[in-house]
């Protein structure tokens, strides 16, 4: 599978970067990577829409305080390794997590450490989203055993959770590469509890967990919350991210139907994490 990366150069980059990204996200981009002048994002090749992104308003019409440009580039499943590499760097949340490459030899000391090779699936904690939800798993008081990690990317959710004592562990992703990008993960931090499948939301009817981990995106999020909510016992957590602060109402009510209450909200620059309990 390829991606197609698009280069964006704003200036200023605040409060723009965050509007664009907003935007991108309804077009289908599902990663992005802050960079000095502007930010890159991903999309999955087969779903790019160069006439879409051209007629976005913001760039299509941008105002008169905004420059903007942009470049397009392929990025092949064969090189996606040597274009990671030349810009990963180790990544540290708070002093409770590191997460790094095995070419990383020079990093703080944290608590937890997890060691990852993302190849073409995304989740290297870069992204603010992956960061929250992190944030939001070290402060509970403890993590329950039945864990599931709906589109796990690399499996840096499911890793941090069995490391913070979850027993067991479910890895579902659509994406082919995802799911085995997570097997090697798992074990290259010789985790023991993480089953990993290559699937989506019909895999995990009529299951049970007490935490449910979805950093997915919006539309996907808004789709497949009551099957989420059906395999949560009264008391069960589900923590959602992958979407923008201004999104939180919309999921809000959605969850509201589905018997989740509001636990905790995460907030970093404009992306969103939200903490749910079953009732």
């Amino acid at each position: 599978m390829n991606y197609i990366e698009v280069s964006f150069e704003l200036s200023p980059k605040t409060p723009w970067s965050d509007i664009l990204t907003a935007y991108l996200a309804e077009l289908g981009f599902e990663s992005f990577v802050d960079a000095d002048s502007g930010f890159e994002a991903y999309i999955q090749a087969d779903l790019f829409d160069a006439d879409a992104l051209k007629n976005l308003d913001v760039i299509a019409n941008p105002p008169e305080d905004l420059m903007l440009n942009y470049s397009v580039k392929s990025i092949e499943a064969q090189n996606w390794n040597a274009t990671w590499e030349s810009s990963f760097e180790p990544v540290i949340i708070d002093s409770n997590l590191a997460i790094v490459a095995p070419f990383h030899t020079d990093f703080p000391l944290t608590k937890y450490t997890i060691v990852i090779e993302p190849k073409m699936s995304f989740g290297t904690g870069h992204h603010q989203t992956t960061r929250l939800m992190s944030k939001a798993l070290f402060e509970l008081e403890s993590v329950p055993e039945r864990v599931l990690d709906m589109g796990c990317g690399t499996g840096v959710l499911a890793i941090l959770t069995e490391k913070l004592g979850a027993k067991s562990l479910l890895a579902i992703d659509v994406e082919q590469w995802a799911f085995e990008n997570t097997l090697e993960n798992a074990e290259r931090n010789a985790c023991q509890n993480i089953i990993a499948e290559h699937g989506d939301v019909t895999n995990i009817i009529g299951l049970e967990f007490d935490l449910i981990l979805a950093n997915i995106n919006k539309n996907v999020l808004k789709a497949d919350m009551h099957h989420y909510a059906a395999c949560l016992p009264r008391g069960g957590r589900l923590f959602l991210s992958g979407f923008f602060t201004s999104d939180n109402d919309e999921l809000l009510g959605i969850a509201k139907k589905c018997n989740l209450a509001l636990d905790k909200s995460y907030q970093e620059e404009s992306w969103s994490c939200l903490t749910l309990m079953k009732i």
